[in-house]
């Protein structure tokens, strides 16, 4: 039984009905276990990180997913529901610091280690419990935790983490620690979402560094690293080229170091770090690069610096001598720091030794030009200064010349002890006091702002620095061929994604690893304290296998600092003791493993080869390159020496509507919750289905209430068909005839079955974004055209056979549109199937969503009769947009439209279908024409964007050809050869369609539009007759206006009184029975007014009272 529709909806509202009605009734299991046995399909989650609350952007990408997945399921594939919750690393870290109120990590190690592990943990679980609210309000559909369970957890695990406590799991009661049931989140004694500080995530990524470890991939290297003081750790190639720059400006200074054995003479550098000059060791040129030799008029002093660099002297010089660069490789000069006794110290200054222990020279004494081919004119002076402990390139020149390493600063970033007057001091505090030093000595020369990208912390936003340090690093030497192997095995969507990643993997460095930091992976690399031996254990087991000490107070803790760094290891080699190192792993070495520690690979390894590798995995492409598609390639290749995952599809980034970037300070953020709350979840995930992928999406309400027009669209023609099929209680049962459907009828069956085959291609190939745009053309078509063409078939008093068809058309596409749809705007569809489809068809699935994916034989689309139908509404169209422009409203009858085209098959449809076009249009004739001429003027133009590229001051001729070149010789010249040639002051013009504009001037009493050969054209002359009856059909719109006013019933008849005199009541009386009949009107008298309902209207500029009342039967 159909209950009746109330058309005012409220989509936020029917949102939450919804959820509650799967909740329930346990809809997602249902679908899950019917699913269960079948052919699988593996979808691996990119984790979210679980510190904040979700952004409209991650609901962007969370849309791909669920949709996806909800078609796959209505595909019938057997499916792994699992979302990813990101957890260790600085994401968290920083939060937490800020919670605390914390400034550095002596604050940390004051408050307890092992406390601050827990609030991140608990952190974590506070956010994914947000998270997991959030998904489920976006209709994301996955095996959630009970978020109940999440808060105790994140209570618990600070107020008393060991306690013994019992949790319900799919396979039954779990009972442990809460600390420990916290560690086994996500596996399949507990199920829900996957957590990558979970042990076995951890334990797995062991394994993975154990296996580099026995390939002789893994080393500890010293280098000079991007590191951020804030968070007192280095930061990673791929994290900085990512999300680590940022338009700065720095104040950049140019220095003048002194060359010895040449008085008065200077080389120019410029720094715009000049911290950096304190532990200066040499100076660069480029071999080849043009250097002068000038002297100041003023002070006398000579400067040697790049040919193309003296535009930023000051004052007059004169140019004393040309050279190269290599003419000056092995000039000795003085540093501007020499005094300090870290420029003083053999082999330079810094706290690992080993890298400086063959270095008899101390800086001092090194100062010289070295050659770099590397070294540039475009900014600076073309000479570089090298300082190897403060600049990565600077490090491996000082590697290559062998040079002293100078290292200034500790890991919060202040200067180290060796530096008299600047030691402590913070590096981003010291620029001013060496400008002051430096004027004092006289080196300076000039200061001045300077604009550019310059790195900076992801997590907390600080500006880097570049410190010397002795980090982790998987080598990629050996790597990098299986991982462009790989990478070609995989489906990019888009397909240049494959580019990106190939050239990414090119040009990668060895990948950093290690941070020294707190809350993370605890690296399984263990050092001895008697040797220099290191060795790396590769799971739990083997931790306890080797464990000679601090087992015991470990076992009981997840492998997280400082629990693990309890345990002490036999050393293979002397027999001693092996000590953890206090390094933490970096944070998308959790997240790469995840398609081995979610799969049970060590536990299960028969399950695991049933799902790996994933079929599909989704992230926005403009990072992900660099971070977890690097990173899943990487574990993949490590461990099995395949592609983790079959097909890649990845979407861009999501702007504000204004396109920049969201922020609160600019007014243009949106929250996930507030949009939710004022445009609803199924708006939201329309927009971002209709998006192109490739392409950045402008998010905001403006697009909103564009794409809510269309589900209220959905919404009416829905609600149209039950308001009438109540009434005449349809059965969908009942049988129709062939011969009784029309022909509207078969072109919107075979319009549904064409948007079938199209969905069915756009959901298999992941570009739903074309299936979505051309479904506003079917609604178009749908509500527009079919539903409006047919309205009459369902208002007729009796229920013959061509109403019956009528209905069975209607239900039959509605019910076939929403079952294509679900899985992209899953709630809607969800209240109109249990309204239309469950409704009429009681045994139909309880839900839409374990309904199956339409199916559809392309036989049976009628392409001939879509081309036939489509040209006809494309005539109605065009005809609409002429009369616009005549401004002939369409309640004004028109005497004739007249049309031109050379497809026969279109022009046959036009004039078979002419009694719809003159109902449509409001015309008395429809007229096909011999030619586009009898109803436009056509002239040619010169297209000036590309005329102009093209032939410059040529153009002119151009013009003066087209001005003799008829388009009827143009069309037929282009469509032969697809160019014209034409000559003119003895120079040759070839002309495409490109480069002309063809303009249609409508002949006199005629209002024309063209689009490609169809021209339609309205006749704008209008009769006396035509006049009254235009005033005729404005009245029944008002009256029309009135019964819904007073809430009149749509089946409802009416009597009309009615008071008009003069033109527009002859009017009236002329089309009385045109009147009576639209407005359902038994009775319509004249003279005095009176009714349910009464108005006075306005219609040809005079005064016109009507009174309306129901009649009771």
């Amino acid at each position: 039984m159909l209950e009746k529709v109330d058309p005012k909806v409220d989509f936020v509202a029917l949102e939450h009905e919804i959820l509650d009605f799967w909740k329930v009734n346990d809809i997602f299991r249902k679908r899950a276990s019917a699913n269960s046995g079948n052919e699988k399909w593996s979808f691996i989650d990119g984790p979210i990180t679980a510190n904040n609350p979700m952004g409209v952007h991650h609901a962007w990408g969370r849309t791909y997913k669920d949709l996806f997945l909800r078609y796959k399921a209505m595909k019938g594939f057997d499916l792994r529901y699992q979302n990813g919750f990101d957890c260790q690393g600085l994401w968290v870290e920083v939060e937490v610091e800020k919670e605390m109120g914390f400034k550095s990590k002596k604050d940390i190690e004051e408050y307890g280690i092992n406390a601050f592990v827990n609030k991140c943990k608990e952190r974590v679980l506070r956010y994914s419990a947000v998270q997991t609210q959030q998904s489920i309000r976006l209709g994301y559909w996955m095996d959630w935790n009970d978020l109940d369970q999440l808060e105790m957890l994140a209570d618990s695990i600070i107020e008393d983490p060991l306690k013994e406590i019992t949790v319900d799991g799919p396979r039954g009661p779990v009972t442990d620690t809460v600390e420990n049931i916290v560690g086994q989140l996500g596996m399949p004694e507990l199920g829900g979402s996957y957590y990558t500080f979970s042990n076995e995530n951890n334990y797995m990524i062991w394994q993975a560094i154990k296996t580099c470890h026995d390939n002789g991939w893994l080393y500890r290297g010293a280098d000079s690293m991007p590191w951020c003081p804030r968070c007192a750790t280095g930061i990673s190639q791929h994290e900085i080229v990512t999300d680590g720059y940022e338009e700065i400006t720095h104040r950049s200074v140019y220095v003048k170091y002194p060359l010895k054995g040449r008085e008065g003479e200077f080389i120019l550098i410029w720094t715009t770090t000049p911290w950096t000059l304190t532990s200066n060791v040499a100076v660069a040129v480029g071999p080849e690069l043009d250097y002068v030799k000038v002297k100041m008029t003023e002070s006398g002093d000579v400067f040697y610096l790049a040919k193309g660099a003296t535009e930023f002297l000051e004052g007059d010089y004169s140019i004393l001598e040309e050279l190269k660069g290599k003419d000056m490789v092995g000039w000795a000069y003085d540093g501007p720091f020499d005094e300090l006794e870290a420029q003083q110290a053999p082999g330079g200054w810094t706290e690992l030794k080993d890298i400086i222990e063959d270095i008899p020279q101390s800086s001092k004494e090194a100062h010289q030009v070295i050659p770099w081919d590397e070294v540039t004119g475009d900014e600076g002076t073309g000479i570089v200064h090298i300082a190897p402990g403060a600049g990565a390139e600077d490090f491996r020149l000082g590697k290559e010349f062998r040079l002293p390493v100078i290292a200034p600063l500790d890991d919060e970033g202040r200067i180290v002890d060796g530096f008299d007057w600047l030691t402590g001091t913070v590096v981003h505090e010291v620029t001013q006091p060496i400008f002051d030093n430096l004027k004092e000595k006289g080196l300076l020369y000039k200061i001045e702002n300077y604009k550019h990208r310059y790195p900076i912390c992801w997590r907390c936003k600080t500006e880097l620095v570049f410190r010397l340090v002795d980090e982790w690093f998987i080598s990629m030497d050996e790597l990098r061929p299986l991982l462009m192997d790989i990478t070609k095995q995989i489906q990019w969507i888009p397909s240049f994604g494959m580019d990106r990643e190939l050239d990414w993997l090119k040009n990668m460095q060895d990948w950093m690893i290690s941070k020294k930091r707190y809350w993370g992976l605890a690296l399984p690399i263990w050092e001895c304290d008697k040797c220099d031996h290191w060795t790396v254990i590769g799971d739990d087991l083997e931790l306890k296998e080797r464990a000679v000490s601090g087992y015991d107070e470990f076992e009981s803790h997840t492998p997280h600092r400082p629990w693990v760094d309890a345990v002490k290891v036999g050393c293979e080699k002397c027999g001693g003791e092996m000590t953890r190192v206090p390094d933490v792993g970096n944070p998308w070495l959790d997240a790469g493993i995840v398609s081995f520690s979610t799969l049970s690979y060590r536990q299960d390894p028969d399950y695991w080869n049933e799902w790996y590798p994933a079929d599909w995995i989704s992230e926005s492409f403009p990072g992900q390159f660099r971070n977890w598609f690097y990173s899943m390639l990487i574990m993949g290749a490590i461990i099995d020496k395949s592609p983790s995952f079959k097909s890649n599809f990845g979407y861009a980034t999501l702007l504000a509507e204004d396109g920049k970037e969201m922020h609160k300070s600019w007014g243009n953020s949106i929250e996930f919750n507030e949009a939710a709350d004022k445009m609803g979840v199924d708006v939201m995930r329309w927009m971002f289905s209709v998006q192109n992928p490739e392409q950045n999406l402008l998010f905001g309400y403006g697009a909103a209430k564009e794409i809510r027009r269309r589900l209220i669209t959905l919404w009416n023609v829905y609600s149209f068909f039950v308001t009438y099929a109540r009434l005449d209680e349809f059965d969908p049962a009942t049988k129709v005839k062939r011969e009784d459907f029309t022909q509207l009828d078969l072109w919107i069956f075979s319009k549904m079955d064409q948007l079938v085959l199209l969905a069915v291609d756009s959901y298999d190939n992941f570009r739903v974004d074309k299936f979505m745009k051309r479904l506003d053309r079917f609604m178009e078509d749908l509500s527009n055209w079919y539903v409006r063409r047919n309205r009459r078939r369902y208002w007729k008093s009796e229920n013959d056979s061509d109403k019956n068809a009528a209905y069975y058309t209607l239900y039959a596409v509605l019910k076939k549109l929403i079952l294509t749809l679900a899985p992209v705007v899953p709630f809607i569809t969800e209240r109109i199937y249990q309204n239309l489809v469950r409704g009429l068809e009681p045994d139909a699935p309880e839900s839409i969503h374990l309904n199956g994916f339409p199916e559809v034989n392309p036989e049976d689309v009628d392409e001939k009769l879509i081309h036939q139908m489509d040209g006809v509404v494309k005539v109605v169209e065009m005809g609409r947009h002429a009369r616009n422009r005549a401004s002939l409203k369409i309640r004004q009858p028109l005497e004739k439209l007249q049309f031109a085209t050379d497809d026969k098959k279109v022009a046959n449809a036009v004039m078979a279908n002419q009694d719809q076009i003159i109902e449509e249009l409001n015309v008395k004739t429809v007229e096909q024409v011999g030619s586009y001429s009898d109803l436009v003027k056509r002239e040619l133009a010169p297209n000036f964007a590309t005329l102009g590229e093209k032939y410059g001051d040529g153009v002119t001729d151009v013009i003066n050809l087209l001005k003799f070149l008829s388009y009827d010789d143009f069309e037929k010249e282009i469509r032969n050869s697809g160019t014209i040639i034409r000559s003119k002051n003895e120079q040759d013009y070839e002309l495409t369609r490109e480069d002309v504009i063809v303009k249609d001037e409508s002949l006199e009493g005629k209002s024309s539009v063209t689009d490609g050969d169809l021209t339609v054209a309205v006749t704008t002359d209008l009769t006396d007759e035509l006049i009254q009856e235009g005033y005729v059909r404005d009245m029944v719109r008002h009256v029309q206006n009135m019964r819904k006013e007073a809430d009149f019933n749509v089946e409802d008849r009416i009597k009309v009184n009615c008071n008009a005199e003069n033109g527009v009541g002859e009017a009236i009386k002329k089309f009385e029975s045109y009147f009576r009949n639209e407005v359902l009107a038994v009775d319509l008298n004249f003279g005095e007014v009176e009714g349910e309902l009464t108005k006075e209207i306005s219609v040809g500029g005079e005064k016109i009272v009507f009174g309306i009342s129901r009649v009771k039967e």
